[in-house]
């Protein structure tokens, strides 16, 4: 770091994204992008808009969140789209949590929760996960914190109930609960349908994952609009043109195109079941996974070494140096056609390590 880097961040710790190397043409199953391609209709109207680049883009996205508000049925003051879902949380630790609201998530789950809160000067408390990775609903009733929870979790995909989740909101009246569904297309259950019944709830999507977006960037906060003009007050103090006019636009055609959306979704819960009975097969154990990827571990290999030995063959997976979970991988659940050589390299490597 330079010498004019602010004393206030220079003990911070960013952020590590997944690896996107370029050495050489790899079997990508360790960022959780979707492996199929985005919709016709989001490329075509994605292509229309870039005629008018030159101009701003609409800083309301009101094209697409009134196609959104529709679609869902809530009111379209009753959500948010920003650059990506991270982009989102930010906004939340940034407008609803201090030192006399502090933050509170688990202790194993999505690697930016302490980074936005220590970027922020919040302070926070990490909940232990169960002996089974879990989240135990018990541990957050009445505790007087602002709330993250990813559901399902990452890296471990366990979903928790939608009975769990209003005990927790239920329990906090007096500080928000934030859930964050980036992988709840592929299984669990959305809370989206509670936000009326509750003021303190508030929903983080995005169109990464299940919606073939994740290089366009686009996420989105719903919850009731007091809460939505909270966020919209930190944006408009930050960045108010956050989503550019191409992604807008993808974000409208991808919403019309909802067939393909729910179409590639349960490719690949089919493929995750091919894939975790694969890696039964072969000995490993596994978290009971709602999301688009594995988490997996086997007795008789090391998690980093597995992760190294699949590289060196050219499959990317992601690997956590966590105690708790350094003999676990993530696998990104891809096409049949790259869960084959994933397992076929994984066969390779258990016979030379026999």
């Amino acid at each position: 770091m330079s010498r004019f880097f602010s004393q206030q961040h220079r003990h911070l710790e960013a952020y590590t994204p997944g690896e996107q190397p370029k050495d050489m043409q790899y079997v990508k199953l360790n960022t959780n992008e979707s492996p199929f391609p985005p919709s016709e209709k989001a490329l075509a109207y994605a292509a229309e808009a870039a005629k008018n680049l030159q101009l701003y883009c609409d800083p309301t996205c009101s094209a697409l969140t009134k196609e959104f508000a529709r679609r869902y049925g809530i009111g379209e003051d009753e959500v948010l789209f920003t650059n990506g879902s991270d982009d989102a949380l930010n906004f939340c630790f940034m407008a609803f949590c201090d030192r006399e609201h502090p933050a509170a998530f688990p202790d194993i789950t999505y690697g930016f929760y302490p980074v936005f809160a220590a970027l922020n000067h919040i302070p926070y408390t990490e909940i232990p996960l169960t002996d089974t990775l879990a989240i135990d609903a018990d541990d957050y009733i009445d505790i007087r914190k602002n709330i993250f929870i990813a559901n399902p979790n990452a890296p471990t995909g366990v979903a928790l109930p939608l009975s769990e989740i209003v005990r927790i909101v239920e329990s906090n009246p007096d500080f928000v609960v934030i859930i964050d569904e980036a992988y709840v297309d592929f299984g669990a259950e959305s809370a989206v349908g509670l936000i009326h019944e509750y003021d303190n709830l508030l929903v983080i999507q995005t169109f990464s994952k299940s919606r073939s977006l994740a290089g366009g960037r686009l996420g989105m906060a719903i919850g009731n609009a007091s809460l939505i003009r909270d966020l919209n007050t930190i944006k408009y103090s930050t960045n108010p043109y956050n989503v550019n006019s191409m992604t807008q636009a993808a974000g409208v055609g991808t919403l019309l195109d909802d067939d393909y959306t729910r179409l590639n979704c349960e490719r690949i819960a089919d493929n995750r079941v091919y894939l975790t009975s694969a890696l039964e097969e072969l000995g490993f154990t596994h978290t009971v996974s709602s999301a688009n990827f594995v988490f997996a571990q086997h007795p008789d290999l090391d998690g980093g070494a597995l992760y190294r030995q699949l590289k060196a063959r050219g499959v990317l997976v992601r690997h956590f140096d966590k105690e708790r979970i350094r003999n676990y991988n993530r696998i990104t659940v891809g096409t049949r056609e790259q869960l084959d050589i994933l397992l076929k390299h994984i066969r390779e490597i258990l016979e030379e390590n026999a």
